[in-house]
């Protein structure tokens, strides 16, 4: 097996796309002092100048800089004109080295708006992220091409990945049959959660399970019906955090001869539904939602993989707001907006592989803008 490439060394296969005579700085060192400057809490193109121009004398001792820092321009005119399909194969290829092969592994799959990266109808971009659970990794994320959903994306993005043996999970945009199928092709299972986008399917298996659920007597373990069989198996969670107490009941059935549509949804072996309950200062909510799975009767695995999905919104979307500012980024002319957010996610993926600090992301990010010695151990992940 040859050696792990580092993050450098995969940033060194990307084309530069100037021509000759405007390359006053090495696109290498316009990539590195990037990827550090957003390492290191900076988000806009003004800030990795400034930021470039703070560690000048840091980053002579391993970067060309015939010509100093770049401006904000320059790293504006770069990211904008780089080929975003050949910097996202370098973040793939990168990423699969560094993930680690875990069964069944959950990959959630869900869009996000840039809502400041307007296009020239005033409508916000958005970026399709796959984010597995288990290695805590940004697996790949591709634009949403202008006119058009997150529909025409997913087959685009699930192309590119290797899914073998993971389990897939969907909100209700990706509830689609030939989405479907793309991932049985790549043999991977599927979790698709239904919503008014298939709102003849969405009240064919919430009919039958509604009624499945009460004939069954489903608070019995096990769900057993007072006959002995297992029309629906069921599975309570309790947790109680800051005040809020959130009880979560799952529920799965195997048995499909009442859907007609079923020979559509290629692989499909169960239906399945989660009732949460959130009581919060004494106000109590519940909420259902139903859901299409290519999965076998097994409750535990149902009950992980609607959990697992939640992950993209926790630990991937919210990071990226957050410590990121991708939400409040402007950059928009050219590829400048997709190039940013592949940027964004090799710098998550670089926090997250770095084990020896026991911190949260803002804390690693604290430590890689103190500590020099911090920061290019990051950069050789």
């Amino acid at each position: 097996m040859p050696p792990k490439k580092s993050l450098i060394e995969h940033l060194g296969t990307i084309t530069d796309p100037r021509v000759n005579r405007t390359k006053d700085h090495e696109l290498i060192d316009i990539l590195v002092i990037a990827i550090c400057a957003l390492l290191c809490r900076a988000e806009s193109f003004n800030e990795m100048e400034d930021f470039g121009n703070a560690k000048l004398a840091w980053f002579k001792t391993f970067l060309s800089l015939r010509n100093g820092i770049p401006s904000h321009d320059t790293f504006n005119r770069v990211f904008s004109a780089l080929n975003p399909e050949e910097f996202l194969e370098a973040f793939l290829n990168w990423t699969q080295g560094l993930r680690r092969a875990v069964p069944q592994e959950i990959v959630a799959m869900d869009g996000k708006a840039l809502r400041r990266a307007l296009t020239a109808e005033k409508n916000p971009k958005y970026i399709v992220s796959a984010w597995a659970e288990d290695n805590g990794l940004v697996l790949g994320q591709l634009k949403v091409e202008e006119k058009s959903n997150e529909i025409t994306a997913l087959p685009q993005l699930l192309r590119v990945l290797e899914l073998s043996g993971c389990i897939v999970t969907l909100d209700a945009m990706g509830c689609q049959t030939n989405i479907a199928k793309e991932i049985k092709e790549a043999d991977a299972d599927f979790l698709l959660a239904l919503k008014g986008n298939q709102a003849s399917v969405h009240r064919e298996v919430k009919e039958f399970l509604d009624d499945a659920i009460a004939e069954s007597k489903t608070w019995r373990p096990g769900g057993a019906s007072a006959n002995g069989a297992a029309r629906v198996v069921t599975k309570k969670m309790v947790e109680k955090d800051h005040g809020r107490l959130e009880t979560r009941e799952y529920f799965q059935s195997g048995e499909l001869s009442w859907f007609a549509d079923r020979s559509k949804w290629e692989g499909l072996q169960s239906v399945g539904a989660v009732r949460s309950t959130r009581e919060i200062n004494g106000k109590i909510g519940t909420e259902w939602r139903y859901y299409l799975c290519s999965l076998p009767l097994d409750i535990e695995r149902f009950a992980r993989a609607v959990r697992g999905h939640w992950g993209i919104e926790n630990k991937l979307h919210w990071i990226l707001d957050v410590h990121f500012g991708e939400d409040q980024s402007r950059a928009r002319t050219g590829y400048a907006a997709e190039n940013l957010a592949t940027l964004r996610r090799f710098a998550i993926n670089l926090l997250k592989s770095e084990k020896t600090k026991k911190r949260g992301i803002r804390g690693k990010q604290n430590n890689a803008s103190w500590d020099h010695a911090y920061l290019l151990k990051l950069l050789s992940i």
